[in-house]
This record gives structure tokens, sequence and C-alpha cells, in this order.
């Protein structure tokens, strides 16, 4: 597999309406297509793009959703830009919160099932939680997968990252309230973890009146926001340089001075 040491890539965030996946695919897609017309390799969306949290209905609309990720890969394939984002994903009767990373051939190579489920607002009661860290060689380089409340578990980006992750995709739906945590453990998981991540958060209002600041952001590996998005509709983009990766690992490196005899 032929991977990029430089390109472009992209964050979508928008308003995301509960259970309709065909609204939501379109504006996705739309979004998708400004950003690879833009070069973009890599478009990031947000957590549940395609259904929102439409939790009692979700097994109904499963059906739909393999439709949806059907044409997010035939779009990756034609347009030769890797797609991600958070999908509900059904097996034995379970759904889970995973995150598809759809490379730019159009083939899956990163299917992560969320490992910690947000308990203010009920997802166990409707999701199961994924048991397995996910990391994957793809286009655009190693890439580590976490889904909104991960970024609370500095134990798992380091996981990641002593796994080989270099590039670290996030899809959220994280409230207002709480802007400020995300901003900073974006950044500080970056820092501790000296790679790239793209973040991705959605926009509007849920059908519970949640409000939902957008606030998308692509941090490099000295924790400097490269890009960041507001409160609405719309794409950031920035151009990534893997190579910074090493610059920043060699000048600081966190990775051999760990003290792996100490805490594992």
């Amino acid at each position: 597999m032929n991977t990029k040491t430089q390109f472009k890539a992209g964050v979508v965030q928008f308003d995301v309406k509960d259970g309709d996946i065909r609204g939501n695919l379109c504006v996705a897609l739309g979004y998708l297509e400004f950003l690879a017309d833009q070069g973009a390799s890599l478009g990031l969306c947000p957590e549940f793009f395609l259904t929102g949290f439409d939790n009692e209905n979700m097994a109904r609309l499963m059906p739909d959703v393999e439709e949806g990720i059907q044409r997010l890969s035939e779009f990756a394939r034609k347009r030769s830009m890797a797609v991600a984002g958070s999908l509900p994903e059904q097996e034995n009767g379970r759904i889970f919160n995973t995150l598809y990373l759809i490379d730019n051939d159009g083939e899956i190579r990163v299917r992560y099932r969320k490992l910690h489920l947000f308990p203010l607002t009920g997802e166990e009661m409707y999701y199961t939680r994924g048991d397995e860290m996910v990391t994957a060689d793809t286009s655009l380089g190693r890439v580590g997968a976490m889904i909104c409340y991960d970024l609370r578990f500095p134990e798992l980006a380091r996981r990641l990252f002593l796994d080989g992750a270099r590039i670290f995709v996030i899809s959220a739906q994280w409230p207002l309230t709480r802007v400020d945590h995300w901003q900073k453990l974006i950044q500080a998981r970056a820092i501790e973890n000296q790679a790239w991540f793209i973040c991705c958060n959605r926009t509007g209002k849920d059908s519970n009146g949640l409000v939902f600041p957008g606030s998308s952001m692509i941090v490099d590996p000295n924790g400097s926001v490269v890009a960041s998005g507001d409160d609405r509709p719309g794409t950031i983009m920035a151009d990534i340089d893997m190579a910074l990766v090493d610059r920043v690992r060699q000048a600081i490196p966190v990775g051999q001075d760990r003290r792996e005899d100490l805490y594992g």
C-alpha cells in the first residue's frame, strides 16, 4: 500500500437529524464532495452521522445504514478519498457504535467499536461496548480510532500510540456544556502521543434539546491547533505532514523514555 507523507485532511460538521438517514447522507456527501474538490485525502464525519442517537429505532434503521455504507464506499473509490465516521453496526442482535474508515480504494480498513459508552445519556441501555483497541495501516499511515467519550481515557490513546498510531481519528457528539473539555483534551492527547489528531464534532441540537458546538479540530503532534470549526455546519481542512510526527518524537523521545518497568 502506498502511504502518503503529505496530504490534506478535512472534517465535516453538521446538524445530524435523528433517524433521517437519507437526509443526513445527502448532507454528508455534499460536504465530502466539496472536500474532494479541494484535494482532501480524508473526510471525517461526526458520531452516528447517518442516524443520530435514534436509540429506540436503531435496529429498524440498520438496512438503510448498510446501504449508506455502500454509498460511502462507492464515493471513496470514485473520488480516491478516505472517508471515516461513526455508525451503528449490528451483530447477533447487538448494536455497536462503530467508527469506520473506508480507504481511498473503497475498502474498509478500520472498524472500531466504541469501548466507553457514555453513562450520562444511557448509551449502555441500547448499545454494546466494544472489546478491542484498533489501529490499522491505511493510505494515510497507521491510524488509531476513538469515539467521543473515549477521549477522556488517556490509557486508550497511549495503547494506540504504542501500537504505532501516527494519526488519530475521533468522531463525536460532544455537547456545548463541556466544549472546553473537548478542546483541551484533544490538545493534551496530541501532545502526550505526539501524533496528528483529526477530530469531528456535530453542530445543532438533538431531539432532547441538547446543543452541540461543532468546534471540530485538527491538531498537530506539538498540540498546536492548525484548523478549527465554529458552531455552524461546514468543513475545515488542513495540510498534514506526517514527517512532523518523527521530528517531534525524536526531539522529545517519550516513547523510549517510558518506565514500562513501573507502569507497563
